[in-house]
């Protein structure tokens, strides 16, 4: 047991010293008294072992600008403190590529010093938001605060959703809206009604992220939008609340509506509501709608009643 402990003891300090040195921690480091990553993980090869990222290969590779090499180091960097890295990952919260977008905040977000201080990067991405010029630029901000799960992202998100002029911002507030899990005290119902179709999506596929989203009012709304796609999202939103109210309006989909999806969505909703007022409606969609996915749809919606 003890000669155990030590080990996970000497494992331990061999990764934090690691972490202060900023140097890799690979398989061909093995200290002089014989002890090293080699002694600890065995016969592992070394291209399967895990190593830390150093300071200088972080600012070397977000400056590089390729992507694969920028995932890589700063996943293997979570835990390196650097604050001279932190200048050098900072633009790459506004990159072309959304997976080095995300995991760039991924990494920022860790930092213990050097992110989340006044006038630090988490300040500057709200700021980009509020003001930027560049609606690209205002909507990279809006995820990367998604990204950074901090509170006050929330109010900025929320206002860029219903004041920023340029629809391509306001879907980039929504979605973080949902990854922060929260509705933005009603800037997601409020989306739902806007004047893009994208934005009113981006609003409901948000608000299906979020825990105790309720505002079935504002859901339900879509449910007569002229756009199939908000139609559709709305009675997928309304299946998961169970929103079982407006299920008149539901049964009217089920019949008439010319979307075949929008028909299969509304029958599906139905037998997640388990109301026995569907069944007429269901069975008829199950014996004579023209498309097969929605007489299927009806089907397995009338097991559920």
């Amino acid at each position: 047991m003890r000669t155990h402990l030590a080990s996970v003891i000497l494992a331990a300090a061999l990764g934090s010293a690691a972490l202060m040195s900023g140097n890799d921690a690979k398989s061909g480091d093995v200290s002089q008294d014989g002890v090293g990553t080699a002694a600890i993980y065995k016969n592992i090869p070394p291209d399967q072992i895990e190593f830390l990222s150093t300071p200088d290969r972080i600012k070397s590779v977000a400056s590089s600008g390729s992507p694969m090499a920028i995932w890589e180091t700063l996943e293997h960097g979570e835990k390196v403190e650097c604050l001279d890295c932190i200048a050098a990952v900072e633009p790459l919260l506004y990159d072309a590529n959304a997976r080095t977008r995300e995991i760039s905040a991924w990494w920022l977000r860790r930092r213990v010093f050097g992110v989340f201080g006044s006038g630090e990067t988490y300040e500057r991405t709200i700021n980009t938001l509020k003001a930027d010029a560049d609606p690209k630029r205002r909507a990279y901000a809006a995820y990367a605060l998604g990204e950074f799960l901090a509170t006050p992202g929330i109010e900025a998100c929320a206002t860029a959703l219903t004041t920023d002029k340029d629809a391509t911002v306001r879907v980039a507030a929504a979605s973080a809206l949902g990854r922060l899990n929260d509705d933005g005290a009603g800037a997601l119902g409020k989306a739902m009604a806007d004047a893009d179709a994208r934005v009113k999506i981006a609003a409901m596929s948000a608000a299906s992220r979020i825990n105790q989203f309720s505002d079935v009012t504002s859901v339900t709304r879509g449910l007569g939008d002229a756009d199939a796609k908000v139609r559709r999202r709305a009675l997928e939103l309304l299946d998961a609340m169970h929103g079982r109210d407006a299920i008149a309006t539901v049964i009217g989909l089920a019949r008439n509506d010319p979307d075949a999806d929008v028909r299969g969505a509304a029958c599906h909703a139905l037998g997640a509501f388990g109301d026995a007022s569907a069944r007429a409606t269901l069975e008829d969609r199950a014996q004579s709608d023209a498309n097969t996915l929605v007489r299927d749809q009806a089907l397995i919606a009338l097991r559920r009643l």
